[in-house]
């Protein structure tokens, strides 16, 4: 019995059969390639609630959802941004940067690349406020 999990690139100019790439590989490229844009804090897991957790780099497959055809790809991204970040041109830079990655990777085309924010990381403070001195 075949797993759906996983798809089929057939080979169209030989019969040495087929390559198999499991989706989470394609979701694995895709958080990579996401999180290696300026202005990503990182992914969120928080896909249903829209609970906006922070995924360290060994989740890179959570926060993404990948549907993949024979040929084609569409992908969603669940992105954390930097405040301060125009959020337009962030997004706009993760879909460039994930369809290059999987097509390239791969061999698949991607058909969408869907972008939602799910938040946005405020810079911490690295060193207390210092005492005023009245003079």
């Amino acid at each position: 019995m075949e797993n759906k999990k996983d798809i089929y690139v057939h080979d169209m100019e030989n019969n040495l059969g087929s390559i198999r790439i499991a989706d989470d590989v394609v979701g694995i490229i895709a958080g990579l390639a996401a999180t290696e844009v300026p202005g990503v804090a990182g992914m969120s897991g928080g896909l249903g609630g829209g609970i906006a957790e922070m995924l360290g780099r060994k989740n890179l497959s959570k926060g993404v959802k990948v549907e993949v055809g024979q040929k084609e790809a569409a992908v969603d991204l669940y992105v954390i941004v930097d405040f301060g970040v125009r959020i337009p041109e962030v997004a706009a830079n993760i879909q460039s940067n994930v369809k290059q990655a999987i097509e390239g990777m791969t061999g698949l085309t991607v058909v969408e690349v869907n972008i939602h924010v799910q938040g946005v990381v405020f810079p911490s403070e690295e060193k207390e406020d210092e005492p005023v001195r009245v003079r």
